[in-house]
């Protein structure tokens, strides 16, 4: 999978710019806030629909304009995929894959595949299981309709049954309960399968990532929380037992205190769990082994790699581990973003390198 072009009308700080990315590593350039991120931004919402740094569409589109869009070309295995989004600052955004619009955001995820990182992706180690969760949804959901459908539908039910868990008459609770019950079961099997294989198929690549990383000085594991294995009917039927038996606990607290919504991840570094013990540095490499992880993952699922996106990651390396990321991301269509470029990390290495100034592309150069 490889992006080749990019166009931005009003969108962010641009008014109007088109990027022509090369198929390896491409660097874009400039001072603080001339719109490197933004252009990284609009590749991986193309690819997801949704916006890692917007709370809402609308925040999107430049202040000088009522309406928005980007629009992408990229090249797959199965031919050419375009993809537009047009926002606006009234009305919900419109998303179109091949010159067709899609109604959902379920039909515009799959078309073309990113992983994303930024300095904010510390939150994967540092910070909540719904951080970790979030993660898992955003590959799961690119790789699976079926499981982003099988999220959706959680959800829904998770937030319907919490409410009936409130209601004062406990006669209609143990009467409508099972009912949920039975649906709930069905959707969180499919998530619980789908994270069980995912994560097993992660974990012992990020292990090997990091260890190229650190040099071998560190030695990363992974543990998973969710407790519920084998095939979907086994899980749905397990998930379902342990609704029952943990009915008044439901009631009491007022919420399901089980599912899919309370997975999490554990990291552990030479045998102390990274959140608590480890260094930031540590636990920034840490976050970057499992992107590039993930980008393997992805390899195995489809026969290509997605497009990765680092977000200013290399002001935050040090010299040995950007040349280590360097060489981890040769054969992958990587799009950077940095003030200036690490020449000596790039020796050899052919780049193209694209200069940003206040939402305008000032210079194309390949090295």
């Amino acid at each position: 999978m490889k992006i080749k072009n990019l166009s931005l009308k009003n969108f962010r700080n641009y008014s109007d710019a088109e990027f022509e990315f090369s198929g390896g590593v491409n660097i874009l350039t400039g001072e603080n806030a001339q719109g490197k991120t933004n252009a990284a931004e609009a590749v991986f919402f193309l690819c997801t629909g949704y916006s890692p740094r917007a709370k809402a569409d609308k925040l999107v589109v430049n202040f000088a304009a009522e309406s928005g869009e980007i629009t992408g070309v990229a090249d797959s295995l199965y031919g050419e995929i375009s993809v537009k989004i047009v926002f606006s600052k009234n009305d919900n955004k419109r998303m179109f894959v091949n010159g067709m619009e899609v109604l959902r955001v379920g039909e515009l995820l799959g078309n073309i595949h990113s992983v994303f990182f930024n300095p904010a992706e510390l939150k994967l180690v540092q910070e909540s299981p719904e951080d970790r969760r979030r993660f898992m949804n955003i590959s799961l959901s690119q790789m699976s309709k079926a499981y982003f459908r099988a999220l959706q539908s959680y959800n829904k039910i998770l937030a319907q049954r919490n409410n009936l868990l409130k209601d004062r008459d406990v006669g209609l609770i143990r009467e409508t309960l099972p009912v949920w019950d039975m649906q709930i079961a069905k959707h969180a099997a499919v998530i619980m399968k789908a994270r069980n294989a995912f994560l097993a198929e992660l974990a012992p690549i990020a292990e090997e990532k990091h260890a190229i990383l650190s040099g071998g000085k560190e030695t990363l594991t992974m543990k998973t929380e969710s407790g519920y294995y084998g095939d979907e009917e086994e899980i749905a039927y397990a998930f379902a037992e342990d609704l029952k038996i943990g009915f008044e606990r439901d009631l009491r607290l007022g919420f399901t205190g089980i599912g899919p919504h309370r997975d999490d991840i554990k990291f552990m570094l030479n045998g102390e769990d990274a959140r608590v013990f480890g260094s930031q540095g540590q636990q920034r490499t840490v976050a970057l082994s499992l992107k590039l992880a993930e980008t393997e993952t992805f390899k195995s699922r489809f026969g290509e790699y997605p497009v990765l996106i680092l977000d200013d990651v290399l002001s935050e390396l040090d010299k040995s581990r950007q040349q280590k990321l360097v060489a981890a991301v040769k054969d992958v269509q990587t799009i950077f973003t940095a003030t200036s470029v690490p020449r000596a990390i790039f020796k050899g290495a052919p780049y193209r390198h694209i200069t940003i100034k206040s939402g305008a592309i000032k210079s194309l150069k390949d090295y």
